[in-house]
């Protein structure tokens, strides 16, 4: 480091540096051409296809380079120049080299919506990384900011006449070719800024330029001629409302993740069909193609099209609505308009609460409840890689029917068929053997496991119908993989040569006619509701009405502009839409009484129980054994009379923070409340403690 400080320095007085200094310009701008081939390089995997697409498209290539160089031409304004622009580049680099991770893991490029989740992602990375890679990773980074800390210090300083003039002249010029270019390549179609397909525009545009605009490109931008006429010239082309049905149905909206039918996978040959009874409903029921707007990933997005009514194709590239405006501002929804009608409304996730926000993002959709992994019943059954099987979500979805006296709407969100795909086999005697995808980025042992995943799902399927079919109410079922697999598909691998669309069916008990048709996630909840004679809602009416009409998207964006970031013209000027008190789980969890054994432990009594509930005292969490739904067990505490006693739901993610508590009472009032127990009864609930703490 020594001979490195005393080089540099030396070189800072040479004739070399006094030249690089006065060509330090056309210098930068060709390191920043370098340090853009090395991106591209890590985000194509392959050294062959980034100099194809610099010499392919040169002028995508200078403009990326540009966009690069402008933002290291900052280091003009300081004295360690040097020192700013390696950070500058090591940052780009950084991005790129994230980028080709996830395109390892996933078809959706690294996108600036990704930023917001990276909360979500630390939640699953060690699903598709390994501990080794991730201590590698992480060292990889200490070692990064070491370095550059130390560059900082040891980093030659310009030592020459400083020009602020020229200096900040020479930023403003690059962020003004910045900008100009832009609009010039836009203008010519070198770029795009609508991404159709944003694994696709990654390839055609450059990753610097779609990474920005990902970044800063939200929400939806106002459309040409937003007024209120306009907008009550769109409400008036809807013509009368059709009379809502008086006879109410029960909706269930069923989210399978990552669920298709892998023999539309051209390249596959599995010895079985994973799917034969979904097969048999697509037969039997109205069913389709499903269009989403995402593909290997981004299972929010079509979750928040098919509830709200809304196509993310007007919003900022690659965002995600449940991290953004939904953070904020509360949206009409089918739920918000079902509650108008005198339906309860539920949300069913057998993963994490917290998972893309949803604890906090379904209040602002209108749901009564939302029953997570955290509240739901004990269950060890768990996929290879640690999701929970689907199989729990049968009950939960009766549980919730029975739980009122109204008509119910329940969107239900699986997880069983979430990635990564094991490369390696990890189901021993697997049902189906699969061949043909040898040598591709997940092989045959991953396409096994998804196989017996899937296979696992479909049987899920039929005992959730066979259940429905008993229930003495009428029941619509919806159902639909939210995208394809992330599995490197691309569209030549597909038979039908799409990769942004699954297949759905529309299951009933009553008898619905048989009606088949492609249909966009976006306008699957208002094409469900008319089936069933209800046409409330503002997209739900404007959908039923206006679909594949003239202008019918044009002003779509009209009225989700307007819903969501315009003057509310639809509603009269106000949004009528307040944020759900919502209940957390479909029963209320309850504590009934507590008493202490003979060994000086604590057992708390009540109602809906779950192992994600832990006893607080004085709003400490409590070290807490799960003995049933209707018993906790409480060991190494001392509890006077005095203290304040809570149970509370921890969330399953890594931030173990407490999602909902029962109400505080003191001690002494649940000591009061409980009878006593006998030796053997605290003998038995100390050795099924010391079970379930072996078991953990």
């Amino acid at each position: 480091m020594k001979r490195f400080v005393k080089s540099l320095k030396q070189m800072d007085k040479s004739r070399l540096v006094l030249w690089m200094n006065r060509l330090a310009v056309p210098l930068q701008f060709l390191a920043s051409c370098g340090v853009y081939f090395a991106i591209e390089w890590m985000s194509r995997h392959s050294f062959t296809e980034a100099w194809t697409f610099m010499t392919g498209k040169p002028l995508v290539f200078l403009y990326n380079t540009l966009i690069i160089f402008a933002c290291s031409t900052v280091a003009f304004l300081f004295r360690r120049r040097f020192a700013v622009r390696v950070t500058v580049y090591a940052v780009w680099l950084v991005f790129g080299l994230v980028n080709g991770i996830v395109l390892l893991n996933r078809v959706t490029p690294f996108t600036g919506p990704d930023l917001r989740l990276l909360d979500d992602g630390a939640k699953v990375v060690g699903k598709y990384i390994s501990v080794p890679m991730l201590i590698f990773l992480a060292a990889l980074v200490l070692f990064g900011i070491f370095m550059l800390i130390r560059l900082y210090i040891v980093a030659p300083r310009y030592t020459g006449k400083r020009n602020l003039i020229l200096d900040f002249a020479i930023v403003g010029a690059s962020a003004a070719a910045f900008f100009g270019c832009t609009q010039a390549a836009l203008s010519a179609r070198v770029i795009s800024n609508y991404f159709g397909n944003i694994a696709f525009a990654y390839k055609d545009y450059g990753f610097p330029y779609c990474f920005t605009v990902t970044l800063f490109d939200t929400g939806i931008g106002q459309p040409n001629g937003y007024s209120e006429e306009l907008v009550s010239e769109i409400v008036k082309s809807e013509g009368d409302e059709p009379d809502t049905a008086d006879e109410k149905t029960n909706i269930i909206f069923l989210q399978l993740e990552s669920f298709m039918d892998p023999e539309q996978v051209e390249f596959l040959n599995i010895s079985g069909d994973p799917i034969p009874y979904f097969r048999q409903l697509t037969k039997e029921y109205s069913s389709g193609y499903f269009r989403v707007p995402v593909v290997g990933a981004g299972t929010a997005n079509t979750e928040f099209e098919c509830i709200s009514g809304m196509s993310l194709r007007y919003f900022g590239a690659g965002e995600y609505p449940y991290k953004t405006t939904l953070k904020k501002e509360t949206c009409e929804s089918i739920p918000y308009d079902l509650s108008a009608l005198g339906y309860k409304t539920h949300a069913i996730h057998n993963n994490e609460a917290s998972f893309y926000s949803r604890d906090t993002v379904f209040p602002m959709l209108g749901f009564d409840t939302f029953t997570s992994e955290e509240y739901m019943t004990k269950t060890d059954d768990t996929t290879e890689t640690g999701w929970m099987k689907d199989s729990v979500l049968t009950q939960e979805i009766m549980k919730t029917l029975e739980s009122t006296s109204e008509p119910d709407y329940v969107y239900t969100i699986s997880v069983q068929g979430h990635g990564a795909y094991p490369t390696e086999q990890t189901v021993e005697d697997p049902k189906y053997t699969v061949t043909g995808a040898e040598g591709r980025e997940q092989n045959n042992n991953s396409w096994e496991y998804y196989c017996e995943q899937i296979n696992e799902m479909d049987q899920f399927i039929k005992e959730l119908t066979e259940e429905l079919s008993k229930y003495d109410e009428r029941v619509v079922l919806v159902m639909y993989g939210d995208h394809l697999p992330t599995m490197g598909l691309t569209t030549e691998d597909l038979k039908d040569r799409y990769l942004f669309q699954t297949q759905y069916v529309i299951w009933d008990n009553f008898g619905l006619e048989k009606k088949d048709g492609n249909i966009a996630s976006y306008q699957i909840g208002a094409e469900v509701l008319n089936r069933i004679g209800i046409h409330d809602g503002t997209l739900v009416r404007y959908h039923q009405a206006r679909k594949n009409t003239k202008n019918y998207q044009l002003d779509l964006e009209v009225l989700q502009y307007d819903m969501l970031y315009g003057n509310h013209y639809v509603y009269g000027g106000e949004s009528p839409f307040e944020r759900k008190d919502m209940q957390m789980g479909v029963v209320p969890i309850t504590v009934d009484s507590m008493r202490q054994t003979s060994d000086g432990a604590y057992i708390i009594t009540g109602e809906n129980f779950t192992d994600h509930s832990v006893v607080e005292v004085n709003g400490e969490v409590q070290d807490t054994t799960f003995l049933s739904s209707d018993r906790l067990y409480v060991t190494d505490v001392e509890i006077s009379p005095d203290d304040e006693i809570a149970v509370g739901q921890q969330s399953a993610s890594s931030s173990k923070k407490i999602l909902t508590r029962t109400e505080t009472e003191t001690a002494q009032y649940y000591f009061d409340r409980s009878g006593s127990g006998s030796a053997e009864e605290d003998e038995q609930a100390a050795q099924q403690a010391a079970a379930a703490s072996s078991q953990q």
